[in-house]
């Protein structure tokens, strides 16, 4: 094993964290994972609904990243329009949204209860 590489590795995995912050729709992630955590605190979430939110938002932010590079390689790929092209990014997209809409009636099943 390389060390010099594997430390690498962590840098670009860095890099790679810091273009998806960029992104509009991370941005309007990060936002909404603020949310849900400044909401979570003020509601007083048990330690297992602390686990639950904080699994969901890693997620969420790593399907994120995963969406973007299926989009950078299609796009590099396929310069121009094509419809397997569009399939694969709105493929991705699909995976995302249906994941966070999931993600939220998960946050609704924690959260109302206490509200309410």
């Amino acid at each position: 094993m390389n060390v010099r590489k594997y430390i690498r590795s962590f840098g670009y995995a860095f890099e790679g964290i810091v273009t998806a912050c960029k992104e509009q729709n991370f941005k309007s992630h990060l936002l909404s994972a603020g949310i849900v955590l400044i909401a979570g605190y003020f509601t007083g979430l048990s330690r297992v609904e602390w686990y639950i939110v904080l699994i969901l938002i890693a997620l969420m932010f790593a399907l994120e990243i995963v969406n973007t590079a299926i989009e950078r390689v299609v796009d590099l790929a396929s310069p121009k329009m094509h419809p397997l092209a569009k399939q694969a990014k709105d493929l991705a997209a699909g995976a995302v949204l249906v994941f966070a809409i999931f993600s939220a009636i998960i946050g609704l099943l924690i959260f109302i209860p206490k509200w309410f």
